[in-house]
């Protein structure tokens, strides 16, 4: 009798210990994106996410729409405004979505001053506002994404040309530089001639923006 209490009460405990580890949230980036070295536009980019690829997911910032995210072995923070994960078959958008997906919070501390070399020289400006997501369903769902994408492969090689020689000054805003984020009214951006485009530096990014929708269109890299 006591050795059959002994293995019946054993079982439950044999099967937490076999239990396996729940894997991490899996997300999809719904543009390319930047895999940097901590949680905001102001940290080294260490790899780039390409559209519809697959990253895991550590867990998110609190205070923040950052990320902490595993792609291809590489770790790293991605802007959770461009990440979507599956809700009853359906994307959704993290940053909108915390609690629904039941995504871990988590806490970042700069303890090798990380950000301090991202900039020129160190250097790195106030921002003076922040880039616009399209509207979380429509970037989820790729109506904004995939309008401004068609429009990008239109730009002439002369056009990307022209603004890798003529850089301008850097404008500082929150978010992070992706293909179908929306640049502020109030953000001046610059001729290219004979073209369709404008640009603009972002976060030390050049990128290319439609001037109809203001929405960047590709960033060159």
């Amino acid at each position: 009798m006591t050795t059959k209490k002994t293995l019946l009460l054993s079982l439950p405990l044999a099967a937490l210990v076999a239990a396996p580890v729940s894997a991490a949230m899996s997300a999809s980036a719904t543009t390319e994106l930047n895999l940097r070295a901590g949680p905001g536009p102001q940290y080294q980019i260490e790899n780039v996410i390409p559209s519809d690829a697959e990253v895991d997911v550590k867990g998110c910032l609190a205070d923040a729409e950052w990320c902490e995210v595993s792609y291809e072995g590489v770790e790293g923070w991605a802007y959770s405004a461009y990440l979507t994960t599956p809700v009853e078959d359906e994307p959704v958008v993290l940053y909108e979505n915390r609690d629904r997906v039941e995504v871990k919070t988590i806490t970042y501390e700069d303890k090798d001053n990380a950000a301090a070399g991202a900039g020129v020289g160190g250097a790195w400006g106030a921002a003076v506002g922040s880039l616009l997501v399209g509207g979380p369903a429509a970037v989820a769902a790729g109506a904004v994404l995939g309008a401004v994408t068609g429009a990008a492969n239109n730009a002439e090689e002369k056009t990307v040309t022209y603004i890798e020689r003529n850089p301008v000054e850097p404008v500082y805003l929150n978010g992070e530089v992706a293909v179908g984020a929306g640049i502020p009214q109030e953000i001046e951006v610059y001729e290219v001639p004979e073209s369709d485009f404008k640009y603009l530096n972002v976060n030390q990014q050049t990128v290319l923006i439609d001037p109809e929708t203001r929405r960047i269109v590709q960033v060159v890299r």
